[in-house]
């Protein structure tokens, strides 16, 4: 049965991103996201495509949706519904919605498990946001707090939700 998975890192205020591009650059939760999603289909819009350093991210199966009917990405599948990114999954054990804003928004109450990096900083140059999530229908199961170091600008929380 899939596990349907979300991972994002937020700031304060849920900020996800500015110019299609990252808050900042956190090696620790960077190093995080791939042990967790690696192995795994990844589901993600163009825009998140486009801004990745590395096409496709390797060792995982890269799934695109867009509204491109054109689009020729390569080395990925491209779907246009979520329903369809959905279907190509459904035999997975797991899969992770790895953004942007829109694609986290589409997903936010079809997922099972969500994987938040909380940075302690607030961002507010920021142009694009993580939904507004219910909290009452998610349980903190997993929290890990990493300091800031030489690598890490900021002091972070590594959490994890499961849906109730």
């Amino acid at each position: 049965m899939l596990n349907l998975c979300m991972i994002a890192a937020v700031g304060k205020n849920f900020e996800l991103g500015k110019n299609n591009q990252l808050l900042c650059h956190l090696p620790a939760d960077l190093k995080r996201f791939k042990s967790i999603t690696y192995g795994y289909p990844v589901i993600m819009g163009d825009k998140t495509w486009e801004s990745l350093p590395i096409k496709p991210l390797p060792n995982r199966r890269n799934i695109v949706i867009t509204l491109n009917n054109n689009a020729n990405y390569e080395f990925c599948e491209i779907t246009h519904t979520i329903d369809d990114a959905i279907a190509l999954v459904k035999n997975d054990e797991k899969a992770f919605i790895i953004g942007g804003a829109t694609i986290y928004k589409l997903f936010i109450n079809k997922i099972d498990t969500l994987y938040l990096t909380r940075i302690d900083a607030a961002f507010e140059e920021a142009d694009v946001f993580f939904p507004e999530i219910n909290i009452r229908k998610w349980k903190l199961i997993a929290e890990e707090t990493y300091d800031k170091d030489e690598k890490n600008e900021y002091p972070m929380k590594f959490q994890i939700y499961s849906k109730i």
